[in-house]
């Protein structure tokens, strides 16, 4: 199976912003451990980090055809962006929504997800371990 992970706005810059919510890990750390974890769940990925909510679209439109599944991490366009729905309902490629935070635990205006209307499952305030979980959907699906 191929899977698309995408990471939204600010990702790029984890263990710099707010280590005390998002860790101390670095963006590269991250994206290494998705990698890791991909390649013993036996899955093949790609990666993609944008802050601008019409690169993400522009991705998830070209994924259509080519990817079996998504994992996305919206970062704030979580509970924004109408566009990034559109684009996942338009594709219809099974999606998995990640937060390496509990969003359900922070600022109320965080509790409420665009990408979770569309998403089969959304895992929420496991860190890196979430992306795996994530992963681990479509070893199953």
């Amino acid at each position: 199976m191929k899977i698309l992970v995408i990471n939204g706005p600010n990702l790029n810059m984890l263990g710099i912003r707010e280590p005390d919510i998002y860790g101390s890990q670095s963006f590269k750390a991250l994206e290494e451990y998705v990698r890791s974890s991909a390649k013993e769940l036996g899955l093949s990925v790609s990666l993609f980090q944008s802050n601008h909510e019409g690169e993400i679209v522009d991705v998830i439109q070209s994924a259509y055809g080519i990817y079996d599944g998504i994992v996305i991490n919206p970062a704030a366009y979580t509970h924004t962006s109408v566009a990034i729905l559109d684009a996942l309902k338009a594709v219809a490629i099974p999606t998995v929504e990640v937060h390496l935070s509990d969003i359900n635990e922070r600022e109320e205006f965080r509790k409420f997800s665009y990408v979770s209307m569309i998403a089969k499952k959304t895992i929420c305030g496991l860190g890196f371990e979430g992306y795996r979980k994530a992963l681990e959907y479509f070893t199953f699906a």
